[in-house]
């Protein structure tokens, strides 16, 4: 299930600002909540994260 344009676009600015995982809201993932990371990763959130 792909996300809405708009959601990936405000999730990429969102953690643009972050260290850490983070999800569309700006809260850090649980490390056990794999639903989330597996999307996190799959829609390339992940490449956004603050080095």
């Amino acid at each position: 299930m792909a996300l809405d344009s708009i959601i990936k676009k405000n999730w990429i600015e969102i953690q643009k600002k972050n260290t850490a995982p983070v999800n569309a809201i700006g809260i850090k993932i649980n490390p056990k909540d794999e639903k989330t990371l597996k999307v996190w990763k799959e829609e390339g959130i992940d490449q956004f994260i603050k080095k």
